[in-house]
């Protein structure tokens, strides 16, 4: 009987020894910030003892840090309610991430209040409540705006998902538009004509974007964006309307919510520089990551990304209908879970007013999905002899002495292009000078201005050399030729005497 004893307080203790080293190595885990290897462990801990402070806050933070802040809550209002310390941090931050953003500022109040009475550094909370009272600002404001679909995609390769017009532009990673390898977290935006891109950057500490100009047939050098685009933390995924002026970014820099945020601002060609950049808000932006925002003015559908709610290596694409102006929801006639479901995109059928704006919009977008590019063409040139023919390589010609007049043509057209490139310049820096500034150059850009008048005159004078000279050397009539500066069709026709 004694033995048994002996035995059974043996057992007792190697098992308490286990568990023990069980909790041991969750707490090991959670301060490294493994809280998803540490998760069960306090799950099953706190299940056992539901009245253990410690044990809510450490599972709550667990689920806090992995993605599920509804199933954090409970157990932090509990370590709350236990005055176990940091637990109004964690449950603000909460309060945060399920858009409860008033709940927030209270508790961070809170929060900062107990920090000043044990004398501890309060500027790090004060952050987060500035945050938090922003946050609730943009939820009074969220946009009414229709959003017909969305669909998850692998994070990746999320540009393949967006679905454009040739119209709008081209969207690039940076190592498929650079050819570069290795992993760059940048993309590339270069407009429609191909002659100016937009892309980020890796800069000495974060993500800046910077742009470059296509000047002839070379890219000029990369410059950062001027004003504060890049004036805090990473600036990423640039997109430029049609009017060159409007661009749409992603920060995660001041201002943002949580994580990246989608930021839109204007050049203003008078200062040189770009408008103090404004968060677009809800319910495109979220505590999560946001990024990416494209209007296909052409298709007249709006695109953004986002991680929110997705396994780490997803991302959800959102297809919307822009709107001409802002219009917001009212917030002082919803209920607060309607607002919230509207800001968080709960339910896309909950955004959707008028059905036939929806239907439309899907039609678009699935002509958008299933049209096939126009297969480019390696042409070296794109010259015009007559209604029936165009060249595109030097062995298209026939004639020697076209050919020759061809290359001086190239050589004039690359000079003039050079030149309006050069006017181009001028005009921008007219428009940034004063008038003394603007008194001195004006007449030096007038004469480049008659001097490009008279490049073009000379320019077209010698096309029309280049398709006589080949039309000459051609064996059939030029029947079909309604060039009326072409000599050989100007000549009398004898075909009908």
């Amino acid at each position: 009987m004694k033995k048994k004893n002996i035995l059974f307080f043996l057992l007792c203790f190697l098992l308490t020894s286990v568990s023990a080293q069980t909790l041991e190595q969750a707490r090991a885990m959670y301060g490294k910030g493994q809280y998803a290897e540490a998760k069960p462990v306090f799950q099953k801990y706190v299940k056992s003892q539901p009245a253990n402070g410690n044990y809510n806050l450490w599972y709550g933070v667990c689920c806090l840090k992995t993605g599920d802040a509804a199933e954090a809550l409970k157990y932090l209002e509990t370590a709350v309610k236990k005055r176990i310390p940091s637990g109004q941090l964690y449950l603000a931050q909460t309060y945060n991430d399920l858009y409860r953003f008033q709940d927030a500022v209270d508790c961070y109040e809170t929060y900062i209040a107990d920090l000043s009475k044990r004398k501890k550094p309060i500027e790090e909370a004060e952050q987060l409540l500035e945050k938090a009272k922003g946050n609730l600002r943009m939820l009074k404001g969220v946009e009414d705006v229709c959003v017909i679909d969305s669909f998850v995609v692998d994070k990746v390769d999320f540009l393949k998902a967006y679905k454009i017009s040739e119209e709008a532009g081209k969207l690039f990673t940076y190592n498929d538009y650079f050819k570069t390898k290795g992993y760059h977290p940048g993309t590339v935006y270069e407009t429609e004509i191909g002659n100016r891109i937009y892309y980020s950057e890796q800069g000495e500490e974060n993500l800046n974007i910077l742009s470059k100009t296509k000047m002839l047939d070379e890219w000029s050098q990369g410059k950062p964006l001027p004003g504060s685009i890049n004036a805090s933390g990473n600036a990423n995924y640039p997109y430029v309307l049609s009017d060159g002026v409007t661009i749409y970014y992603a920060s995660d820099g001041d201002g943002s919510m949580g994580g990246y945020d989608i930021f839109v601002t204007r050049y203003n060609t008078n200062t040189d520089t770009y408008l103090v950049p404004e968060n677009v808000g809800m319910p495109f932006n979220s505590p999560y990551n946001d990024y990416m925002y494209v209007i296909d003015e052409y298709n007249n559908l709006g695109w953004f990304a986002s991680d929110r709610h997705q396994p780490e290596d997803k991302v959800c694409i959102y297809v919307f209908v822009p709107n001409e102006s802002k219009r917001t929801y009212n917030y002082e006639a919803m209920n607060p879970e309607e607002i919230i479901g509207l800001a968080q995109l709960h339910s896309l059928e909950s955004t959707w007013k008028d059905q036939k704006i929806v239907d439309d919009a899907r039609r678009r977008l699935e002509a958008a999905i299933n049209h096939k590019p126009d297969i480019q063409q390696n042409f070296d040139f794109e010259f015009v002899i007559d209604d029936h023919s165009t060249y595109h390589h030097l062995t298209d010609f026939k004639s020697p002495k076209a050919k020759q007049l061809y290359l001086k043509y190239e050589q004039m057209e690359k000079d003039y292009r050079q030149q309006t490139n050069k006017l181009t310049n001028q005009r921008e820096g007219f428009a940034r000078s004063n008038k003394d500034e603007q008194t001195k150059m004006a007449p030096a850009i007038r004469d480049l201005e008659k001097r490009i008048f008279q490049m073009s005159k000379e320019l077209d004078k010698q096309a029309i050399e280049v398709r006589n000279a080949e039309k000459q050397n051609l064996k059939e009539p030029n029947y079909g030729c309604t060039d009326h500066h072409c000599i050989d069709c100007c000549s009398s026709n004898t075909l009908f005497s």
